[in-house]
């Protein structure tokens, strides 16, 4: 039977319904499947029984592999209810085998007697995102709670923190930690860390000095420059630290303009460089809110939103000068300052108004010639490493908050990120949200005093679909049906093992021949019909897919899809998986001198020059001073940025002559290498039964042995340093 007849169109459903029975025999010993696993249909209106869809006729489509099985059995047009089988009979009343299920396909499925469970969302925490959060889950057709829930809910869907309730299952869309960590001071460390490491890779962040601890030494450096440069006339911004919505923010020509009467004690600020060139579009001043779903952290895992929102200041830009540095809607770009201005346009058009998708200004600047490629290469290289900068951090405060071995949820975040397009389309990072506003409704003055919310659909365009496909991404049953039918879940071309595993070699000719001779009738077909098969995808159970009816999903992957980019930025990464193991006591977040001589001790750093007593000072300056500047004196003993200066200061003494960032590298491998000679100490230490092994120094030949044989097969990296700098790359990748 060819491909493409009557006879084909009409067998089409049953072959998804044979594949869906075979997925159902590899789950056999299971008694009981979990309702909404096997991708049930949905409940029915009104109380109505569920009733089997006629059979419509598929769409023809190429052959493939898979249709060199044997032809499918016709349409059956038996009714539904069937007699139970007797005691001892499968279903077809023949002698049921122990440990077998019966071989034919069954017209009943054992997960059709339930519905699918839809997913369930606790939206009781949401606050301000309550709207877009609604609209998606209504148009997945999931199951929310806004009062919350006394059983556990899939998801969690909190608005402010992950703290916001205890939670020990499920999934939050917030990470321990997240809000302290894009903090202006916080995310200035974070970001100045691996500006030492790589300068040139993290160029798109201004330069920036915290005050008021390092108020001294930005007039220094300040006056040096213009010493230097008389021409120079720069331009700063300030911004509190815990500030928001553009609050506390100004402009200054001179350190001495700087307001502290009082201010910076009680709220410290960052200065940043004013970028005094940037890109404009008529005449206005703009910046680009992208959103991005850090779906994992541990491995790590980020989407990018394929668009975003351009939000433009209300007066045309001039560049900054003593007359008009007090100007906040010609230089601020932040959406609750400016709607205040009387010339702050809302439109329902994408293209127009003080607020606009950034997929309209990316078409304004194709038109013009710009390579929209390269800008979102650009920006997307960007989102990449600060995330990496980020993530060491976040790694001790989810070990914190969810120890290893402790029960609790899983998480995703969506961050918020502010970027500036300069003059030359190079983008520069702002700021990063942890909050995002994901309101989709703006303010409208009807009388003097009295607003009314109006619905923005610019706001709903790209929010709603940023939530709902961010919560289709963290579907926990979707992954469950993944689990039990991985080859239903697989793309097409790979279903089926291969032909040759399935047929014999006289028939595997014969199949070929046939299959070849099908494409060649149904070449005009063959478009079509992939279309037809990738809008009409079926779910385990043979019903239309739930999601066939939503668009194509607008979160695109960037790590790890471009990993092997990036790998060899996580050298901060690797330091924090040092420091988290020598922390000792689960849920704290400082190291403790015991911690940090163990440290020194285990990765073989003491030496004649560097002694245990010189290990104790340093940790005791460098707490010290880190202590001060930290605002959070709960904890008392290093944190991981004051770790991070004592392992740059010991790579420094240990492997001169070197970039930092290969010398740093260099340690972390000689470190990680005697770690791991300990580990495996330790393991045939327990596969001897002994509770301790003296060191391979110290040990007799024979318990030094399998040490000895691991020596010989793996060198200390140190040793063999210049060949593995000149590769630094491809090793950490």
């Amino acid at each position: 039977m060819l491909p493409g007849s009557a006879e084909r169109q009409q067998a089409a459903p049953w072959e998804a319904q044979e594949v869906a029975a075979a997925a159902a025999e590899a789950t056999e010993e299971q008694v009981c499947v979990d309702a909404g696993a096997a991708g049930e249909p949905e409940r029915t209106t009104g109380g109505e029984q569920l009733k089997d869809p006629a059979p419509a006729p598929a769409q023809p489509r190429a052959a493939e592999e898979g249709d060199a099985r044997d032809p499918p059995r016709p349409s059956p047009s038996l009714p539904r209810s069937k007699p139970a089988p007797a005691r001892g009979l499968c279903p077809h009343d023949k002698p049921r085998s122990k440990g077998r299920s019966c071989k034919r396909g069954s017209s009943r499925r054992p997960d059709e007697s339930r519905p699918r469970r839809p997913v369930t969302v606790d939206s009781s925490k949401a606050r301000t995102s309550l709207d877009a959060l609604k609209i998606s889950i209504r148009q997945l057709k999931w199951k929310e709670f806004p009062f919350g829930r006394r059983l556990p809910c899939d998801i969690y869907w909190h608005g402010v923190s992950f703290h916001d309730s205890d939670i020990f299952s499920g999934q939050v869309n917030k990470f321990p930690g997240m809000t302290e960590m894009v903090r202006k001071i916080t995310l200035s460390r974070a970001v100045r860390i691996m500006q030492e490491l790589f300068p040139d890779e993290y160029n798109f962040y201004p330069r920036s000095w915290i005050l008021p601890d390092e108020f001294q030494l930005f007039v220094a450096q300040v006056r040096m420059v213009k010493d230097g440069d008389p021409s120079w006339k720069p331009t700063f911004i300030v911004k509190p630290d815990g500030g928001c919505q553009g609050d506390g923010i100004y402009l200054i020509k001179d350190p001495s303009d700087i307001r502290l009467a009082g201010t910076l004690q009680s709220r410290p600020a960052v200065v940043q460089e004013y970028i005094c060139k940037p890109l404009l579009i008529d005449k206005l001043k703009f910046d680009i809110r992208l959103y991005v779903l850090l779906k994992s952290l541990d491995p790590l895992e980020i989407y990018i939103a394929k668009d975003g929102l351009s939000r433009f200041c209300t007066e045309p830009y001039q560049e900054p000068t003593p007359k008009n540095l007090h100007h906040i809607f010609m230089h601020l770009t932040n959406y609750s300052l400016n709607i205040h201005s009387g010339n702050f346009v809302h439109s329902d058009s994408a293209n127009t108004g003080s607020k606009r998708t950034f997929s309209s200004i990316l078409c304004r600047l194709s038109s013009k010639g710009v390579d929209i490629k390269k800008v979102w290469s650009d920006i997307i290289s960007l989102v990449i490493k600060t995330v990496i900068a980020l993530t060491p951090e976040l790694k001790v405060f989810y070990q914190s908050d969810i120890p290893a071995g402790k029960p609790g949820p899983t998480c995703f975040q969506i961050l918020g990120f502010d970027i500036l397009l300069m003059k030359n389309l190079k983008p520069i990072l702002l700021e990063v949200n942890a909050n995002p506003s994901m309101r989709i409704e703006h303010e409208q003055e009807l009388s003097p005093g009295v607003f009314e919310n109006v619905p923005s659909l610019v706001d709903e365009e790209v929010k709603v679909a940023v939530i709902r496909d961010t919560l289709r991404l963290m579907d926990p049953l979707k992954k469950k049906r993944e689990n039990h039918f991985p080859d239903i879940y697989m793309d097409r071309k790979h279903r089926f093992p291969p032909v040759s595993d399935r047929m014999s070699s006289s028939k595997l000719q014969l199949s070929k021949l046939s299959i070849v001779r099908s494409q060649q009738f149904e070449k005009p077909l063959a478009g079509k019909a992939d279309t037809s098969d990738s809008d009409m995808a079926t779910a385990p159970d043979g019903s239309t897919n739930s999601e066939a009816h939503l668009p194509s999903i607008c979160l695109k992957q960037v790590f790890p899809k471009y990993a092997k980019h990036f790998n060899y930025l996580r050298l901060v990464d690797r330091l924090a998986n040092l420091f988290i193991r020598f922390l000792g006591i689960k849920g704290t977040m400082k190291l403790g001198p015991t911690g940090f001589r163990t440290f020194i001790r285990n990765c073989k750093l003491s030496s004649s020059s560097l002694s245990m007593a010189a290990v104790d000072i340093l940790y005791i300056d460098i707490t010290r001073r880190w202590n001060s500047m930290t605002l959070d004196q709960r904890d008392s003993g290093m944190c991981l940025q004051a770790f991070t200066e004592a392992f740059f200061y010991l790579a420094q003494r240990k492997f001169k002559m070197m970039p930092l960032h290969e010398q740093v590298a260099s340690l972390i491998d000689l470190c990680e290498y005697h770690l791991s000679l300990l580990d495996e100490k330790r393991l045939v230490c327990g596969r001897s039964g002994t509770s301790w092994c003296q060191p391979p120094c110290s040990g007799t030949p024979q318990e030094a042995t399998p040490l000895a044989q691991l020596s010989e097969v793996t060198s200390p990296p140190h040793l063999n340093s210049a060949n593995k700098l000149s590769q630094s790359k491809h090793f950490l990748s």
